[in-house]
């Protein structure tokens, strides 16, 4: 592994962009604004990029060796110390620096010095000997996994529990950058087109096995001009299979209760043939904007967009007044960390139990606008049990008049019989969870 050279306003320009990455999303804004005020470009730029995102993905087990030779949590200390730490322990410990490098990371102590006090420059000088000597303690599996895969212990632990030694393929799926994922809006395009569209660009793609109008682009491309002509919206497919198993009719009405940014919304409008009426709520106002941009390109006519916590829409439309509800339900999004990389350190074991009982108050206000004879599909793209099965389990020991619809496909079958689940590493795709319930 070649020895890697950075000068001095070349680490001026990270820590700067790591610093702005605190304050400015997204975090590419940040490095785009600090590489500018150093003048980054060309192949400056794309070698500092990597080193740049190199950091977001390790941040949390950054900030860990931080806190061992500190003493105290990173996020307690001047922003322009934690900034230069974080930077100092990518190179000296994640990379390998040669001997210019490292005397340029002790010049940061001038830098730090005049950028905030001239005692933080001091204690960065006393540390920085320890971070280029710190070898890491790697004395259980989830620690390996852990400096390996870039996950926390906790995660990779309940995985470990879910998977066995399978685990260890799924963090690897994780880390792997998915091609872009494009669903065809058969209400303006059909799926030939589209692909037209694709080889008159040169660009490499392979139609999904499971869903015929999901294409990945094997190639980097922008999808924005499909996207406003409405041919085509960007939809992972295991997003896209949550529609086609709740199954709207044209004629039907349809309660989507957290619904933005609107791609099942549109989904379900054409598999509708924009007959009926769907209710769309959500309390994102951001959000919610991009949900209306996306159903105008769309050509979605029949839903009714709504800035309304989604557990009280039994209030405002009434009981018993849809024939599908889709609760695609807010959860901790640890199946999307190959779209995401930077949320796997914004992951807390303890969040977990709150974001739990926030969908089980989705899911029984989704029960009250059910009708009779009516489905609901709760769905989550979390691979954690206690917002899928156990969710779905105490769910179904509260209602005697709600019965499980065995799922056969397109994934394989979850840990409750009768839902499935999307894998990372099985599929090709997010990690995503599906029950579908339906009302005596």
């Amino acid at each position: 592994m070649p020895k890697l050279k950075l000068s001095d306003r070349q680490l001026y320009a990270l820590i700067e962009a790591v610093k702005l990455g605190e304050v400015i999303k997204p975090s590419q804004s940040a490095k785009r604004k600090a590489f500018s005020r150093y003048k980054i470009e060309g192949w400056e730029n794309s070698k500092l990029t990597g080193i740049f995102y190199s950091i977001q993905r390790r941040l949390g087990l950054i900030d860990e060796v931080i806190e061992e030779l500190v003493g105290v949590s990173p996020l307690i200390l001047d922003p322009w110390l934690r900034a230069a730490l974080r930077v100092a322990v990518e190179v000296a410990v994640f990379r390998n620096p040669n001997e210019k490098t490292l005397q340029h990371l002790k010049g940061l102590a001038k830098f730090l010095s005049g950028k905030t006090h001239p005692y933080v420059g001091y204690y960065y000088y006393e540390l920085l000997p320890r971070i280029i000597n710190y070898v890491p303690k790697l004395d259980s599996e989830e620690k390996r996994l852990k400096w390996e895969y870039l996950f926390p212990e906790w995660f990779i632990a309940k995985m470990r529990g879910l998977l066995g030694d399978e685990a260890e393929e799924l963090l690897k799926a994780l880390n792997e950058t998915l091609p872009v994922s494009l669903r065809v809006n058969r209400l303006k395009a059909s799926v030939e087109d589209v692909e037209d569209y694709l080889r008159r660009k040169n660009l490499r793609f392979e139609r999904s096995e499971r869903v015929e109008t999901v294409i990945r682009v094997l190639d980097p491309f922008n999808p924005g001009k499909l996207m406003e002509k409405g041919l085509a919206l960007p939809q992972e497919e295991a997003s896209a299979v949550a529609s086609l198993i709740l199954s709207p009719e044209p004629g039907e009405t349809v309660v989507d209760l957290a619904a933005a940014p609107g791609g099942k919304t549109a989904h379900m409008a054409e598999l509708m043939g924009n007959e009926g009426k769907i209710y769309a709520f959500d309390v994102d106002s951001e959000r919610i904007k991009r949900m209306g941009q996306i159903l105008k390109w769309a050509g979605v006519e029949i839903a009714e967009v709504r800035k309304l916590d989604g557990r009280k829409a039994p209030e405002v439309l009434g009981e018993e007044v849809a024939d599908r509800v889709l609760l695609d339900a807010p959860c901790t999004s640890d199946g999307t960390i190959a779209k995401n990389p930077e949320l796997r350190w914004r992951l807390r074991e303890k969040n977990i139990p709150k974001v739990v009982a926030l969908q089980k108050e989705l899911l029984e206000s989704a029960w009250r606008l059910l009708k009779p004879g009516g489905r609901l599909l709760y769905s989550t793209c979390s691979m954690l049990p206690e917002e899928n099965e156990e969710v779905v389990r105490w769910f179904l020991s509260r209602h005697d008049d709600a019965r499980l619809v065995p799922l056969g496909g397109p994934y394989d079958e979850g840990f409750l019989p009768g839902t499935i689940r999307a894998w990372p590493h099985r599929h090709g795709t997010i990690g995503f969870f599906y029950a579908l319930i339906e009302k005596a």
